[in-house]
């Protein structure tokens, strides 16, 4: 999973929190320079540890491993994307998904990015992310630009893992708990988005 000449690749992953007067949904998309690749897996094998699951995921950090993984983050360079939607309504997610997802797509080309790796949901939600790149590679982005999806299994892939502990730092500081999002320093560019929700 390299990225192919004169493009880069980004490898994403999501949280959010409904809620019906607000709520919000984050993609968060890691772009990593391809000579940073192997350093970036090799960090990410390390924060999992020997922890019994198949990934580092930052739901089951503590606070001290939370606050090392951003630092490891920030310390690999690069710039992760970030797209922050609300509001999003109970049982709204997949909407507002959608809406992130293709704002998202726009601002990764503006970063040279040509292919998303996704986590792998359930075949038909990837389906719909599949079609939402789709759409927005059509309406969004100069006509022939060439921009993919792939879904991976998350256990499989540790760059996903940079992408989660973005994710989680910035649903983190949408809590009003900034000290993660602060500990990625100036790797982290977020965007707001409007889900219409």
């Amino acid at each position: 999973m390299t990225p192919s000449a004169g493009t880069l690749s980004a490898w994403s992953d999501e949280s959010f929190q409904e809620k019906d007067s607000a709520g919000f949904y984050i993609i968060a998309a890691a772009v990593i320079e391809p000579a940073m690749i192997d350093a970036a897996r090799a960090v990410m094998l390390r924060i999992r540890g020997r922890r019994l699951t198949a990934k580092s995921h930052w739901t089951q950090m503590d606070d001290r491993e939370r606050r090392r993984a951003a630092e490891a983050v920030a310390a690999l360079g690069g710039i992760h994307v970030v797209a922050v939607g609300s509001p999003v309504p109970v049982r709204r997610q997949e909407r507002a998904r959608r809406a992130c997802l293709s704002e998202l797509v726009t601002q990764l080309h503006g970063f040279r990015v040509g292919h998303l790796y996704m986590e792998a949901r359930e075949s038909q939600l990837n389906d719909r992310d599949v079609a939402t790149v789709q759409h927005a590679r059509r309406y969004a982005l100069p006509k022939g630009t060439d921009f993919r999806i792939d879904h991976v299994p998350g256990g499989t892939e540790p760059l996903l893992w940079v992408a989660d502990i973005v994710a989680g730092a910035c649903r983190a500081e949408q809590l009003g708990r900034t000290a993660y999002r602060e500990a990625l320093g100036d790797v982290v560019l977020d965007f707001e988005v409007s889900t219409r929700c």
